[in-house]
């Protein structure tokens, strides 16, 4: 295996950020990243309104919308599930090439567990180990990320990959769980992961028992893993920084697939009692349940452009009992009842996706000209 070179202007100086940033990106920057799955770059940086800066970080949201823009771009709805799957975990960040020289299996995934989040900033993960019973979480912490599936997708199937690259391709979890709700197609799921597949969970993650832990990895290099952990949290810095709001509205996000959140368990989870949380919300001129409204509304525009999500299963998916609240909801955010926003925002991507093609075929055709 080629060593992991990270050059010192991939990411920026050893700081605190102010802003999530994804620490995913190849040494050639987005062209680079992009290449080395297979996607054509200019489209997809020009739609997003990205220039290519060589070694440049994203931050975490267009970090994720990248990845769901390459997946309409390839035409291939389980692109991340299929990219993780088949590329090798170094090549997919500083992580999985520590996760990669590690001693052991069991040393390997708690290494990724630890610079995981430093590699993908506002992200938490954990490996641990109960008895015989491991489980692997990964999920966004950031609430300014509402479609994030390519992403989750991408990383899970990455651990898998990283655990097959020690037991062998025929290894299989016991359960995979995703925050995302179910798409089409979840047969490409079970394939992958020969394993029952979980949709709309509080957290993405891997269930497996006891495989071997101690099992050495094929590439295990005491030297270069010290050498590539140092780097990376020179690099890096920090784990990075959150907004309170945009934590609160992470939490919000993950469990309103389960019912209308209370502020205690997020309160809880933030690790501070309910009015510290709402005092130090009100400091930033925020009120808890207008994070859950606006939450709501966000969600509502992405999974109303799902075409295969149902008007029920999208209330459910925003926490509403009853079907008639989420359609009083539409009314007061976007005039209309849900079945009616949903054709004007389908039309409207329809529109822009016409726009775009016609443009990327007229840039093609005056470059095929110009040679």
């Amino acid at each position: 295996m080629e060593p992991l070179t990270v050059p010192a202007e991939a990411f920026r100086s050893a700081r605190t950020p102010q802003a999530s940033e994804a620490r995913v990106l190849s040494p050639g920057g987005l062209s680079g990243f992009l290449g080395s799955i297979s996607v054509d770059s200019l489209p997809v940086l020009d739609r997003m309104g990205v220039e290519d800066q060589t070694g440049e970080p994203l931050d975490l949201p267009h970090y994720c919308a990248l990845l769901e823009l390459a997946a309409q771009k390839s035409g291939n709805d389980a692109f991340g599930l299929q990219v993780g799957r088949d590329a090798a975990p170094h090549q997919l960040g500083p992580a999985g090439a520590i996760a990669l020289t590690s001693e052991t299996l069991g040393e390997a995934l708690g290494n990724l567990a630890r610079y995981l989040p430093y590699q993908l900033q506002n992200t938490a993960a954990s490996f641990v180990r109960n008895g015989a019973a491991c489980r692997f979480e990964y999920r966004i912490l950031d609430g300014r990320v509402l479609q994030h599936r390519q992403e989750a997708e991408l990383t899970i199937s990455t651990i898998l990959n990283l655990v097959r690259r020690c037991l062998g391709k025929s290894w299989t979890p016991d359960e995979v769980h995703f925050e995302h709700p179910q798409p089409p197609g979840v047969h490409v799921h079970r394939q992958v992961f020969g394993a029952p597949v979980f949709f709309s969970m509080r957290t993405n993650l891997l269930a497996f028992p006891d495989p071997g832990l101690s099992r050495p990895m094929p590439d295990r290099d005491s030297e270069r893993l010290e050498a590539r952990c140092a780097t990376l949290l020179q690099l890096s810095g920090s784990t990075g920084v959150l907004g309170l709001t945009d934590q609160v509205a992470g939490e919000i996000r993950s469990r309103l697939p389960s019912g209308y959140p209370h502020i205690d368990g997020i309160a809880d989870a933030l690790r501070m009692t309910r009015w510290t949380l709402q005092r130090r919300l009100a400091e930033h001129g925020k009120v808890f349940s207008e994070l859950v409204e606006s939450t709501r509304r966000g969600l509502a525009e992405v999974h109303l452009a799902t075409p295969h999500m149902s008007i029920r299963e999208i209330a459910d998916q925003l926490g509403y009992s009853e079907l008639s609240a989420f359609t009083r909801a539409c009314a007061r955010w976007f005039g209309a009842p849900p079945s009616r926003v949903r054709e004007r925002i389908l039309r409207q991507k329809a529109v822009l996706i016409s726009e775009r093609e016609s443009h990327e075929m007229s840039i093609a055709a005056q470059t095929a000209r110009l040679k």
